[in-house]
């Protein structure tokens, strides 16, 4: 496409390709790096052993068969701003309505999750004692206000938030790794008389310690750390050049899964058996720490409350973007596809923020009535709902793709970025991941989400007939 065409999309949007292919490498990065495996993946390892090793390698080829099907949709068609757009287009107009909204219940979701982290890692600071409910209110606004200003300016000042935002996760991570793999080769020998080695992932009770019940547990936390990934998708509408750097972006997951999910915890479990790792505390935290690093603490909870910032930036964004889709969709209050001066859809960007801010107060009455703080079980219960939301969306995705291929064959054999493997690889994908909904049933805390995301669905359907009444 020429870049006059470009510039017609752009002004048919009116959103602005202020992203550079800087920002939008950074942002998948970011992405592939959520809250989930820093603060999820104590508990994961303590369900699934060093199994859970492949469980993320699983997961990521799965979403990285998503992303491929998104980046040939996007590219077939540059007017396609989102999976609204490509959804309606290539399945009807309720599956736009029911992809944009269930979207964005998915970040206010993860949005109020990372409240109940924020809090959690602040509590750190606060000598290890837990904030009040008030306390944790004052916090939830602060941050709520702190991520609206950076989304409300320009969206350059959010890539380039963003940016810094992911140096300062993969910079933690990569130093893990190689601290981690000089107390391998030295032999080094932590506080609890074990020494670093690779052979600690199979001498206490094997790669599936728990068994395959074990290794299904762990499923439910390892999603939930890939969710944010297609954000890739998400700002294509305002990246610059997305042919050239969309399948860039995307084919650049594969590496980042084995080098920040798989080679991190491989190392992780390598220092410290994973039945000597406390769930409750951070891995990452603890492999510096016993590296004599004093100061290890202290850096690990501002390198995690940063990455839960990230996710909130990000969420926000994706938000207001999905909103403001179904607007001019006409599938959302018309309020929400009005444009600030620097091409932003803030009153999409306020409402969502509002949305988020009920939710940590619906915590706050929540932590008075039943007189507990506990942040950890609010954010695995907020956690699995974004979890069933973010799987519905992919499934989406990959049905918008098979219909794709009938309806477009020649768009296909046209393509220079195609999905490996077609229809077929749909169909895994689809049976994968609705096997891991079932999954999700087996754990106590799991199901409980799971029973209520009905609700939300029937909300949609309700709220789809009035639209199309309308």
């Amino acid at each position: 496409m020429s870049n006059q065409n470009l510039g017609e999309v752009n002004e048919q949007s009116g959103l602005h390709r202020s992203l550079s292919n800087r920002h939008l490498q950074l942002i998948a990065i970011g992405g592939a790096i959520g809250t989930g495996l820093f603060m999820g993946s104590g508990k994961t390892i303590s369900l699934a052993g060093p199994s859970i090793l492949f469980i993320y390698m699983l997961i990521g080829l799965m979403v990285f068969f998503v992303m491929r099907a998104l980046g040939e949709l996007l590219l077939s068609n540059l007017n396609y701003k989102s999976f609204i757009d490509l959804s309606t287009d290539l399945i009807g107009p309720w599956a736009g309505y029911f992809v944009g909204w269930t979207y964005w219940l998915c970040w206010v979701t993860i949005g109020i999750a990372d409240l109940s982290a924020i809090i959690y890692y602040l509590e750190f600071f606060n000598g290890g004692q837990s904030f009040t409910p008030l306390g944790g209110l004052l916090i939830s606004t602060v941050a709520i206000a702190f991520v609206l200003g950076l989304n409300l300016v320009t969206v350059k000042l959010f890539g380039e938030m963003e940016f810094w935002f992911a140096m300062v996760k993969i910079t933690a991570i990569i130093v893990l790794i190689l601290v981690g793999l000089w107390m391998i080769f030295t032999g080094f020998t932590n506080t609890s008389g074990t020494v670093a080695s690779v052979s600690n992932l199979w001498t206490h009770g094997g790669m599936f310690p728990k068994g395959f019940e074990g290794f299904l547990a762990g499923f439910q936390i390892a999603i939930f750390a890939f969710v944010g990934v297609e954000l890739v998708g998400t700002t294509a509408a305002e990246t610059q050049d997305p042919q050239r750097n969309l399948p860039k972006a995307i084919n650049s997951i594969p590496i980042r899964i084995i080098i920040f999910y798989v080679l991190a915890l491989f190392v992780v479990m390598s220092v410290t058996p994973w039945d000597q790792i406390n769930p409750k505390v951070s891995p990452f935290v603890n492999i510096f720490s016993q590296a004599g690093i004093a100061s290890a603490a202290i850096i690990m909870n501002l390198v995690v409350l940063s990455s839960v910032m990230s996710s909130m930036n990000s969420g926000v964004f994706s938000t207001s973007r999905m909103l403001f889709g179904l607007s001019t969709d006409k599938q959302a209050p018309r309020l929400f596809a009005g444009l600030s001066k620097a091409a932003v859809p803030a009153n999409a960007l306020i409402f969502s923020a509002i949305c988020i801010f009920i939710g940590a107060l619906i915590q706050f009455v929540y932590k008075l009535q039943s007189g507990t703080n506990d942040e950890v079980t609010a954010f695995v219960l907020a956690t699995t709902l974004s979890t069933i939301l973010f799987i519905c969306v992919w499934i989406i995705i990959m049905w918008s793709y098979m219909n794709y291929r009938k309806r477009s064959p020649e768009l296909h054999e046209q393509s220079i970025f195609k999905l490996l493997g077609g229809v077929v690889t749909c169909w895994i994908v689809i049976i994968f991941f609705l096997c891991t909904i079932g999954v999700l049933a087996l754990d106590e805390d799991t199901r409980k989400s799971l029973i209520v995301s009905p609700i939300w669905f029937i909300i949609l359907i309700i709220g789809y007939f009035f639209a199309k009444k309308k």
